[in-house]
């Protein structure tokens, strides 16, 4: 039995936790959809003031080297295709439903004990919404996934990005999603091509008065976000030519180890392909650092502001030699490591799907998506609040977001900007200037 001073000394301090916290103490919670905010979510993960149109559009990239079928006789090229997911400000029609049904598939393409199972989940956006044209483009946002993946695999980042005013156009990259993953060699070739063909189409189509995109997009000032193997591909769009051992990743593929070298640092069809229009890069996970992808020559090559987002235990793309040694590498961008103490690999995703979590479905369904020590709706919602604030600071030149990337790298230190007191524990973020 309570002793009733202490009984109401608790009452007290109940009640004084809730006037601290008013946030915490709410009504029954509607239904959660991926990128909604938790209670303790940081200050700009909250949505715009845009409504979210959303389109898919299949595009065509022609006369690609057919890396998978090489050497096996008949044409090398093939015309590759690249479906793409459209996110947008919209106008706000009233009535309009704004939940959106998403179609996904888990598994791995040939895998036996992994089938293809399709399974739907929840957005904020309606389908072929009419743009918002406010007089002025929007600025791009390019979204590329890991291996395996989809174009939807960070859908609370793209609609929560369109919300604030982007165009977000994420890719599905052929022969490497969960539909119809292929052999490796494909995205090791075609994942800096596949953004640099899509960033051109997405400048072609806002110039096409037959498009929705006719207007909207300001293909001049573009963000490239990319995770895992769509991070391999930024730091190399961003100016980070690979090293001569990468291409010994093809092994005794003459052909592809060739191609590969297109892309290296000195290629002088590598430098020239290097794109002005690409201000700004946010590299969730970047893949290869281990694997001797990068020299020191090919990361000092990196000249635009970056965003490297990774987990203190990833043990994909490593960490201490790997992310963290891309970013101390890349010594001539103005750069920014944000990370998750004793988080993996999967930094960048949305949550785990619930069908992951069935019944002898298999462990890699559900470790695809979560994380073992974090709450991928606290990543997620981390993760929209630093992305707004650095490409708000460098693709929009709006100064007010500097605050938000201006913390203190020990999270006991102080309280960082736009977070609620006492929920920094196990981030680090941290901030180099370029050398020259």
């Amino acid at each position: 039995m309570l002793h009733k001073p202490k009984f109401l000394a608790f009452i007290v301090f109940a009640l004084l936790l809730g006037n601290s916290y008013p946030n915490f103490a709410q009504t029954a919670p509607k239904q959660f959809i991926y990128g909604d905010l938790l209670p303790d979510a940081p200050e700009l993960a909250a949505r715009g003031e845009y409504a979210v149109g959303v389109q898919t559009l299949d595009l065509i990239n022609k006369d690609q080297l057919d890396i998978l079928n090489y050497g096996k006789g008949g044409d090398s090229l093939y015309n590759r295709p690249l479906k793409v997911e459209i996110w947008y400000p919209a106008e706000a029609m009233e009535g309009a439903n704004e939940i959106i049904s998403y179609d996904e598939v888990m598994g791995q393409n040939g895998s036996p004990t992994r089938p293809i199972i399709p399974f739907t989940f929840l957005g904020r956006a309606t389908r072929a919404a009419k743009p918002k044209l406010d007089g002025e483009p929007f600025p791009l946002v390019i979204v590329s996934h890991g291996y395996t993946g989809s174009r939807y695999l960070m859908t609370y980042l793209t609609e929560n990005l369109a919300s604030k005013g982007y165009v977000v156009v994420a890719i599905d990259h052929t022969e490497s999603t969960f539909r119809d993953a292929g052999g490796f060699q494909s995205t090791l070739l075609n994942r800096s091509l596949d953004d640099l063909f899509v960033l051109n189409e997405m400048a072609r189509l806002s110039e096409d008065q037959t498009s929705f995109l006719n207007g909207l997009v300001d293909a001049d000032n573009t963000a490239l976000i990319g995770y895992s193997m769509g991070g391999y591909g930024a730091v190399n769009v961003a100016g980070a030519g690979y090293s001569p051992q990468a291409a010994q990743l093809f092994g005794t593929m003459a052909g592809g180890s060739k191609a590969l070298l297109k892309r290296s640092v000195g290629n002088p069809e590598y430098e020239a392909s290097i794109d002005p229009r690409i201000k700004v890069i946010v590299a969730f996970a970047p893949l290869g650092m281990q694997r001797g992808v990068w020299n020191a020559e090919g990361l000092a090559g990196i000249k635009i502001p970056s965003l490297f987002i990774a987990g203190s235990k990833d043990d994909i793309s490593g960490y201490e030699d790997g992310i963290k040694a891309i970013y101390d590498g890349a010594i001539n961008s103005d750069r920014i490591l944000l990370t998750y103490e004793n988080a993996r690999h999967n930094v960048a995703p949305n949550p785990a799907p619930m069908e992951s979590m069935a019944q002898g479905r298999h462990l890699d369904e559900y470790l695809r998506y979560a994380d073992s020590v974090w709450d991928s709706r606290r990543m997620n919602n981390i993760n929209q609040h630093f992305v707004t604030a650095f490409l708000g600071k460098y693709l929009k030149g709006e100064s007010s977001y500097q605050k938000y990337l201006e913390v203190d790298a020990d999270p006991e230190a102080k309280e960082w900007p736009g977070f609620k007191p006492r929920t920094t524990v196990g981030l680090k973020l941290e901030h180099q200037s370029p050398k020259n």
